[in-house]
């Protein structure tokens, strides 16, 4: 992204590592890395010249998908995607008709970065960051009734819960606390919002653990110059812990839930846990099994870590192109291919697809 989502159960104890370089954590991957790529992937739905990054799937089905406000030729913000592979403006097309340069309004998608889909209602995380020009009102969250596809309740994030320059990207629901959970991949950090109260808090603001490692990815040779912090997010609701990783960076950390109500930033950091090394991924999703799937974004893979540590392929190969966002329904997962490495200058020729590979 910047600078340029539904199940978690489960305890996961992983590897340990002592190296934080990339080269290292290659040679974890052609150790310890076993393929299992024996699963065609069906695509779901193409999109020429439209950059999808998000995708959910609702526990009746229903799919939607977004497109980040990164360029003046976004056609949409959100849709939802039918059978045959065809879409519509979500909820409908007033929604998505702003545009860079209009005055922002509360009925309007500015920047949306994320949707997801929990029982019945659909969070569409709006960064309010529309071309990376800075927050140009509160990110907030639009939460819409999946049974009457109205809008039920908007959520803004407090001012000292992000910065100018944050990039709010991916959520997760807690539904036994009542929470949301956030990265900022534009200015290190999590934020935490109840649901209850409206009131969201931040922590590990610059921490270690929330800021890219690295300011390059390497495709084939060619190299990708970004830095992109805390990204990709993970819940595992039986532990509560929170898992996160940053994009341009090879650690993976978890935080207990609990630790957004402590005061104290010392206690807060001592809580934070290195998990794993891994390859360099956007989002992420735990399975009910408890494995943790993630894209190897550098080889066209998405790889998962078993709850024993091992780390295994799912699929790889010319149908993998940035997996960005992950969703889980019916035996599948989900994947958006949002190409973002190859994505600069004019899209247009460029086909963005939503796939499904059996897991």
């Amino acid at each position: 992204m910047k600078k340029l989502f539904i199940v978690s159960l489960s305890v996961i104890s992983f590897f340990a590592c002592k190296n934080d370089t990339k080269k290292e954590t290659e040679d974890i991957k052609t150790s310890e890395s076993i393929s299992e790529n024996k699963q065609d992937v069906i695509e779901v739905a193409s999109f020429k010249g439209q950059q999808v990054t998000g995708v959910t799937v609702t526990q009746n089905g229903r799919v939607f998908a977004n497109f980040p406000r990164w360029r003046d030729t976004v056609k949409y913000s959100v849709v939802e995607v039918f059978e045959d592979g065809s879409s519509k403006s979500y909820p409908n097309d007033i929604w998505n008709l702003w545009q860079p340069g209009e005055q922002p309004k509360d009925d309007q998608f500015l920047g949306v970065q994320s949707v997801v889909a929990f029982e019945d209602k659909l969070y569409v995380l709006d960064t309010r960051n529309p071309k990376f020009s800075g927050v140009v009102d509160a990110p907030r969250v639009f939460v819409f009734n999946l049974n009457t596809n109205v809008l039920e309740q908007t959520y803004k994030l407090d001012k000292d819960s992000y910065h100018s320059d944050s990039y709010i990207n991916d959520l997760r629901v807690d539904k036994a606390n009542n929470k949301l959970y956030f990265t900022d991949s534009g200015h290190a950090g999590l934020v935490a919002l109840d649901l209850k109260t409206g009131k969201s808090t931040r922590i590990l603001d610059n921490h270690k653990s929330t800021t890219a490692e690295v300011s390059e990815l390497t495709f084939d040779n060619k190299v990708w110059k970004n830095t992109v912090h805390s990204d990709g997010i993970a819940f595992d609701q039986k532990n509560q812990r929170l898992f996160y990783h940053a994009l341009t960076g090879y650690s993976l950390f978890s935080v207990p839930v609990s630790s957004f109500n402590l005061k104290n930033s010392t206690e807060i950091e001592a809580s934070v846990k290195f998990e794993a090394k891994t390859a360099a991924p956007d989002g992420m999703i735990f399975d009910q099994s408890g494995n943790l799937y993630y894209a190897d974004l550098e080889h066209n893979k998405i790889d998962y870590i078993t709850p024993n540590g091992t780390i295994k392929t799912l699929v790889e190969g010319n149908n993998v192109k940035w997996a960005d966002t992950f969703s889980i329904y019916n035996g599948y997962l989900y994947y958006t291919n949002s190409r973002i490495n190859e994505a600069s200058g004019d899209i247009s020729n460029l086909d963005f697809t939503i796939n499904k590979v059996k897991l």
